[in-house]
């Protein structure tokens, strides 16, 4: 197995109300950076006209990795904003099927 192969690969899909847009971007703003810290990667990030929907396709190394990265200071700081935001998530662990 390559490295590739071993990555951890996760998609995020986050639907927010339009009130609360701006919350949720300025969470995404000061958490984002903190992926690479932990050695992820933000793979794509998509979002649709109005804000109301994020997809985010990111990797990290390890599963442990991915748990530093949960449980980051910097991420429990603004945590406040996603909450304010009202975004609901759906996380899923995904493979390459090619």
């Amino acid at each position: 197995m390559t490295g590739a192969q071993s990555r951890l690969t996760l998609a995020l899909i986050a639907r927010i109300p339009l009130e609360g847009v701006a919350e949720f971007q300025a969470y995404e703003e000061r958490v984002l950076p903190l992926i690479a810290a932990h050695g992820g990667a933000l793979e794509r990030r998509l979002r649709n006209a109005d804000g109301s929907v994020e997809l985010h396709i990111v990797s990290f190394p390890s599963d442990d990795a991915f748990a530093a990265f949960r449980t980051d200071p910097g991420r429990a700081a603004v945590a406040h904003l996603l909450e304010a935001s009202g975004a609901r998530t759906e996380l899923f662990t995904l493979q390459d099927v090619i």
